[in-house]
């Protein structure tokens, strides 16, 4: 890494994870956090639909080069599935269509839930980010075109029918809790119900309740961002930048070996080994581990070969060093 850029801002590094409301879009929420902290390097863990609230982790400053370690985390969301129409945009966003088919009973949903359960062929919806002939489907769906997206698969761990709301007899709505692979559509999967069963289903609501290891329980408002913020306090709202990856193994190097990764100089490991791997499968080879020093702090990420560690991200420069 090299010097720092004056129009970077202030050195702040880590993950924050925040509570997304309805409304704004995942981008909205990186502007904003982008505001705030007058951080410029800022992003975030899996998009949320502007109409989706919940978790979306936040990687601020040095932490954005761990965005890719996360891409892979499951997620789980709370929904809120409506029958008796369909809609455009398969979320309560859409023209709606009314269907064809009585809505159905709560046990004629949970008999056909069975068949979303596991690994799956999914279709993305047609308004969406995927890309279809060099742009994307919501552009083409947008301008009147039917976009032919093709079936992606993806896992489903658990899909469970906590609710059922006949409020509204000609609407009932499903509450749902979903344990799902990365890049999974839940407004394809209500979609996809509807369909089944005849008489049409569209996303009423949607929360992400977790993405990966982080949960909504220790999630902030941009409220409560603002305010620990304003009060100095930000720091006690961030997560380290090696937050959630406990199941990479750890390497704790020396002080005497931090100018040297600093450097991106590959060292021989004199440091200890944890993690559920045995260190002895690791000293041999290891795609990656994390790389920390003496503080706990994480100096890289880095490749284990025969004994030596190869660092591929550099989180510390020589000039840190100077300043510590």
């Amino acid at each position: 890494m090299g010097r720092r850029r004056r129009d970077e801002g202030p050195r702040i590094d880590g993950i924050l994870v925040v509570s997304k409301p309805a409304g704004p879009t995942s981008h909205d929420i990186i502007d904003t956090v982008r505001r705030l902290t007058g951080v410029r390097r800022v992003g975030h863990g899996g998009t949320l639909d502007p109409f989706a609230m919940g978790v979306l982790p936040v990687f601020i400053g040095r932490a954005t080069r761990m965005v890719d370690y996360h891409r892979g985390d499951t997620k789980r969301y709370r929904a809120s599935v409506v029958f008796g129409a369909s809609s455009t945009t398969d979320d309560i966003d859409g023209e709606m269509t009314p269907g064809e088919a009585a809505v159905p009973e709560r046990a004629a949903v949970e008999a056909a839930l069975a068949g979303y359960r596991g690994q799956i062929e999914q279709v993305p919806p047609d308004h969406s980010a995927v890309h279809v002939g060099g742009k994307r489907a919501y552009e083409l769906a947008r301008g009147g075109e039917k976009p032919e997206i093709a079936a992606r698969t993806v896992t489903i761990h658990s899909l469970d029918l906590t609710g059922w709301d006949t409020a509204d007899a000609e609407k009932p709505m499903a509450e749902l809790d979903v344990h799902c692979s990365a890049g999974t559509y839940i407004r394809s999967l209500a979609r996809d119900l509807g369909q089944q069963l005849g008489c049409g289903a569209y996303l009423g609501a949607l929360t992400r309740t977790a993405s990966g290891p982080f949960a909504i329980e220790s999630a902030h408002s941009l409220e409560h961002v603002r305010t620990e913020l304003a009060a100095g306090n930000l720091g006690s709202l961030l997560l380290s930048p090696d937050a959630g990856l406990d199941h990479i193994p750890m390497v704790r190097i020396p002080d005497a070996d931090r100018e040297a990764i600093a450097r991106g100089q590959i060292i021989r490991v004199r440091g200890t080994i944890s993690g559920a791997v045995d260190p002895a499968v690791v000293l041999e080879q290891a795609d990656v581990v994390r790389v920390l020093d003496e503080r706990g702090s994480l100096a890289a990420m880095a490749h284990v070969t025969k004994g030596r560690l190869y660092p591929d991200k550099v989180f510390i420069t020589p000039e840190d060093l100077k300043e510590a």
